[in-house]
């Protein structure tokens, strides 16, 4: 167990160095490309076989307890430690995030975007899987934001040399936006670090902030929590989103929405809610606040996108959709009771999984009609993908259906749990407030059913005859393997949640209680 996390964080690094190495003579297939995106998928299949291993050699009795930990010292001068290890918080992150990449590499073996040389992509593709991976599994503070600014520079190129029309200024704001919120992270991080006298993430949650004076906490969580809402992104610090998201490629796209967004809500979760309790306590109204604007600004603005004669980019739409959807994992958070955590965990999970299937589809459509555009899919082309595209079309409204949060489907719980933490809130925390914030969102859920339904009856139904005479590729091979564990997964926890919640629950009783239960 110690040696398959330390092998899940550093493995992929060690592909990314070797797909930049020529192939070797046997191993080279039809072409060189072809060899470096196998090696791609295979780096990131083996990297998922082993966190398939890592689950079901966790210990399910005691999900509480940090597992398969390694803990070494790395720099004894500043009491910094490669401190790894898993519960039942960040298992089902890492598990999540192994499958998307995975997904996501099998996808582009057949489907690369337009671009550079394959052996960069599948290389910053890999770093990018190490970030990412390293984040949920680290337990220092400095590792983390080390973890979290590695997946910076990947997702930069990945967004400016591969992805569509004004790639340029969205990587650029991206990076900016992203950057300048992990500077005054790191000041908060450092500020606790020093002050406590360690950065150990697991001894600091245990002291519950006993360590750390009111005005030390309010600090570092004003600071931290910065550089963690633009991650998220919560509104009013959402603006890179919508640009990074439409210029991205489509696996670039996925990975944003079904992983890196998840970054920022997890750091909320695992270092400012039992490490600095009192100041989450000072701020929390407000995060509500701001957690039950973006649900509805998200929602709002999906409904303008989606109107007619609005020119409404099909990708822009998710991304803003997604400011919405994160809006109930900080409202669940801001709450800081089990219930709402809870919800605010399993939401990530399942934004992660119906979102990225959400952005295959539309990169399928853009493929197949050369735009993403709502307006030009709905008319002059008559997409009608019922008629067109009857397994595509069933796809794309299963995917719709999960987003506004269908009973029986992982979307459900997430939300009704985030809301239900915001209706009866911790005590000490301002009750009215809450409960505004709880009409809120549920208003917000209706906004989102009705701009989601607008989209499937725009780009699904209607008459395909209606349209120019086109032929319409139903889903590939490779799209049907890249689509179906995310329609299964999105199925299987919305029927039983207790697979997610059995894991969270109790690391998140022992969380908030600071380490005593």
């Amino acid at each position: 167990m110690q040696f398959l996390l330390a092998f899940i964080v550093a493995a992929p690094l060690l592909g990314s160095a070797a797909a930049l190495l020529p192939a070797p003579p046997g191993l080279k297939g039809k072409s060189p490309e072809q060899a470096v995106l196998r090696h791609g998928v295979t780096v990131t299949g083996v990297i998922l076989a082993a966190a398939v291993a890592l689950t079901l050699g966790f210990d399910h009795d005691t999900p509480s307890r940090i597992q398969a930990t390694t803990d070494i010292s790395w720099i004894q001068a500043l009491n910094v430690r490669i401190h790894l290890g898993v519960d039942g918080i960040s298992l089902p992150l890492l598990l999540m995030t192994a499958l998307l990449f995975f997904l996501c590499a099998l996808y582009s073996y057949f489907k690369l975007p337009t671009g550079p040389s394959p052996k960069a992509f599948v290389a910053l593709l890999l770093v990018l899987e190490s970030g990412t991976l390293a984040t949920f599994a680290v337990l220092d503070l400095l590792l983390f934001f080390l973890a979290f600014e590695m997946v910076l520079i990947p997702m930069y190129f990945l967004i400016a040399r591969w992805g569509g029309a004004q790639r340029q200024a969205a990587a650029w704001k991206f990076i900016l936006y992203t950057l300048l919120g992990s500077v005054v992270m790191l000041l908060g991080l450092l500020l606790i670090g020093v002050t406590a006298g360690t950065f150990d993430m697991v001894a600091l949650a245990s002291d519950n902030g006993r360590e750390l004076s009111h005005t030390t906490q309010i600090l570092a969580v004003l600071a931290i929590g910065i550089g963690l809402a633009v991650k998220t992104p919560m509104w009013p610090l959402h603006s890179w989103l919508p640009d990074a998201h439409t210029a991205a490629p489509t696996v670039g796209s996925v990975l944003l929405a079904g992983v890196l967004l998840k970054m920022g809500t997890y750091g909320f979760v695992r270092i400012l809610l039992p490490i600095t309790p009192d100041g989450m306590a000072t701020f929390a109204p407000y995060l509500g606040a701001f957690a039950a604007v973006g649900i509805v600004y998200g929602s709002l603005a999906c409904l303008a996108l989606a109107r007619k004669g609005n020119k409404g980019d099909l990708k822009r739409l998710i991304a803003y959709s997604s400011v919405g959807h994160m809006g109930f994992v900080l409202l669940g958070i801001a709450s800081m009771t089990p219930t709402g955590v809870n919800g605010a965990l399993f939401a990530n999970i399942a934004h992660g999984l119906i979102t990225g299937l959400l952005f295959f589809l539309v990169g399928a459509l853009k493929d197949r009609y050369g735009t993403a555009d709502l307006d030009t899919l709905a008319g002059a082309t008559g997409a009608a993908l019922y008629g067109r595209a009857p397994r595509m079309g069933a796809f794309l409204a299963f995917a719709a259906v999960a987003s506004l949060g269908l009973p029986g489907l992982a979307g459900f719980w997430g939300e009704m749990l985030a809301l239900f933490g915001a209706f009866d809130p911790a005590e000490g925390l301002s009750r009215p407030a809450f409960l505004t914030y709880t009409a809120v969102g549920a208003f917000g859920t209706l906004l989102t059913a009705a701009y989601l339904l607008i989209v499937v009856r725009r780009v699904c139904m209607g008459d395909p005859k209606a349209g120019p005479e086109l032929v319409v590729a139903d889903i590939q091979r490779y799209e049907f393997a890249a689509w179906t564990p995310l329609v299964a997964l999105t199925v299987l926890a919305g029927l039983w949640p207790a697979v997610l919640l059995g894991l969270t629950d109790p690391a998140v009783q022992k969380l908030l209680a600071g380490g005593n239960s």
